[in-house]
């Protein structure tokens, strides 16, 4: 076992958790039942602590692609002798419960010999509770079934041949003739002594056929025909994967503490929802005709606003998938890390910091879903009436913002565009549906916000719309001003802006999020990639401005830089090695943004300047 780059891996899901998938055809991280349960295969974070299941086929050299339009994975096994696969997938469709809350979740492997005998090796070593709780393991008297079960845990591994035991697993070798496969089935519940977990599961063709046929399905409904329609159906198909079906949550990312600097201590655990991301996935879901996807989420976010009042104000910077509050951060000390990335997080301490940006993006994505989905509720307008009421008294306080920086607090620029977004959403709703508002202050506190962010924001010196007042550090972040319609992206300040995001913060089509050093300081040692969505927002912004053939080019070498999958991390490092957790929600949602808006300049011809 090493190390795998991070690039490497595919990934495959149920609507309640995820799978990540090597080319080398083992299952390095997989939580159990949920996303953000412990992990039940870990060894993306340590490789002999962390557990994995692993199926592959011996020598030769090894493709990776999905079924089109689907989140079924194909592994690949090319060599002289012979070729070989593997299809993994987790059930979803009727046979495994279909959209609502099934019992228990199926991770299915099966293995083919398309050409030649195939030789393929099975391991099965699980590490239940991050590694930090032994497995007991348990065979049939046929050998072709094993329980593993630890604690309030336990899963069977059903088995077409005979298995071994292996210290804490179990592993088989066996040769299919051509034109042979083979079926595995990982079953899994909460709790022991579940009578389903013995039973036989599904035919693996059963399951596979109708898992494939609802990811078809659900693609169908695709409303986006444009230049890039494999990139951005991917980035769709990913955004549903990252879907928590009871809820309507979307993961910010399946995984923890993937580095973003290789030994660097920036490693932190995205699988939670963020409010931030709330107007990003509402747009591209409903620009791509998924507006139940879109009101389902917004429902979510909704029924956040509608909580009490916290000690940090009406919202929480992120929630579990379930809404819960307490997402205390910890650090597990026995986990290596992924190639020695200390420390192992679980939990994220962010949770607790006072951002002001989050209640622009929650209106924003409120105002989207009753433009095109589900129309306000009273009820509803009472709960958002409280929230910008806050917003009017409270945009004047300093806070961490959009990057969740470790250090001061300030007068982030971002965070105050967002506070106008938030009054400008509420008053625009109020007037498209005749709702109450006498009495308000949204209107002048929105104007305030607008001239003080002309004011103090904007960096005569710099030419620049600067990270927060009084700054000279450029951030990434400015270039959702004109996404967010508070300035024309024509507007020359703006394009100016532009101008010097990509002087100092670009190389080509990679963008940082700012400079770290005297003028950004975030409160964390050491350096990080380029941020993937930043570079999806200058193509953007390049192409609203009027630059639709300079931001094509980026826009495509941006795609080069996606794994064999077309799949992105949240960062990319200067030699083009994926970093950060992966896959990265708001890195496809900025995907397919950009897409959406790229197309639309360049059927218009707005061709700008070089």
């Amino acid at each position: 076992m090493s190390y795998q780059p991070i690039a490497d891996y595919g990934v495959i899901g149920d609507l309640h958790t995820v799978a990540l998938v090597g080319k080398n055809g083992c299952i390095d991280w997989c939580c159990l039942p949920r996303f953000d349960s412990p992990s039940v295969f870990g060894a993306i974070l340590d490789e002999n602590k962390g557990g994995c299941f692993r199926l592959c086929s011996t020598g030769g050299e090894v493709k990776q692609i999905y079924l089109p339009n689907t989140n079924v994975l194909v592994t690949r096994f090319l060599s002289e002798e012979g070729m070989a696969e593997v299809i993994d997938f987790m059930a979803v469709g009727r046979e495994s419960g279909g959209e609502t809350e099934q019992q228990w979740r199926q991770l299915v492997r099966i293995a083919k010999a398309i050409r030649g005998p195939a030789k393929f090796l099975l391991e099965c070593r699980p590490a239940f509770d991050y590694g930090r709780a032994r497995a007991e393991v348990h065979l049939d008297a046929g050998g072709c079934s094993a329980l593993f079960s630890s604690g309030a845990q336990e899963f069977a591994l059903k088995s077409a041949y005979p298995l071994r035991r292996q210290a804490d697993g179990v592993t088989a070798e066996f040769v299919l003739p051509a034109g042979e496969e083979a079926t595995f089935v990982l079953r899994h519940r909460e709790g022991r002594a579940d009578p389903a977990l013995s039973e036989p599961p599904a035919d693996g063709k059963q399951l596979l056929t109708e898992t494939t046929r609802f990811w078809r399905g659900w693609m169908a409904h695709s409303q986006y025909h444009g230049r890039w329609r494999e990139t951005v159906g991917r980035s769709a198909l990913l955004l549903k994967l990252l879907t928590y079906l009871p809820s309507g949550a979307i993961v910010a990312a399946p995984t923890t503490s993937l580095p973003e600097q290789i030994g660097g201590v920036r490693n932190w655990d995205y699988r939670y929802t963020w409010v931030r991301d709330a107007a990003f996935t509402v747009y591209s879901l409903i620009r791509l005709g998924y507006t139940e996807e879109a009101a389902a989420f917004a429902g979510y976010m909704q029924a956040r606003a509608a909580e009490p009042e916290g000690e940090n104000g009406p919202l929480n910077v992120m929630y579990g998938i379930d809404g819960r509050h307490d997402l205390r951060e910890e650090t597990l000390d026995h986990l290596e890390g992924y190639r020695g990335s200390r420390p192992v997080r679980i939990g994220n301490a962010a949770a607790g910091q006072f951002q002001l940006d989050i209640y622009g993006e929650l209106m924003d994505s409120l105002y989207l879903c009753d433009k095109y989905a589900t129309p306000f509720s009273y009820d509803m307008w009472k709960v958002v009436e409280g929230l910008l009421d806050w917003v009017a008294r409270n945009w004047e306080q300093t806070d961490k913002s959009i990057w969740e920086v470790r250090g001061d607090s300030r007068d982030f620029t971002y965070s105050k565009l967002q506070c106008w977004v938030a009054l400008d959403r509420g008053l625009r709703l109020a007037r498209k549906r005749s709702l109450p508002v006498s009495g308000k202050c949204w209107e002048r506190e929105r104007d305030r916000i607008y001239s003080t962010i002309m004011n103090k924001a904007w960096n005569e010196q710099r030419g620049a719309f600067t990270q927060y007042f009084g700054s000279d550090a450029v951030d990434a972040s400015t270039l959702l001003m004109p996404l967010m319609r508070f300035i024309s992206p024509t507007d020359p300040r703006m394009i100016a802006t532009i101008g010097r995001v990509q002087q100092e913060l670009a190389e080509d089509s990679l963008v940082q999020r700012y400079q770290i050093g005297k003028a950004a300081q975030d409160g964390l040692p050491g350096s990080e990639g380029f941020f993937t969505a930043c570079s999806f927002w200058l193509v953007e912004a390049m192409a609203r401005a009027g630059y639709a053939e300079e931001a094509q080019l980026l826009f495509e070498k941006l795609l080069s830089f996606a794994n064999h999958l077309g799949l992105f991390s949240e960062e990319i490092s200067p030699k083009g090695e994926l970093l950060g957790n992966f896959p990265q929600a708001l890195t496809h949602l900025a995907l397919i943004s950009a897409a959406y808006n790229l197309d639309r300049a360049l059927d218009e011809g707005t061709y700008g300047p070089r």
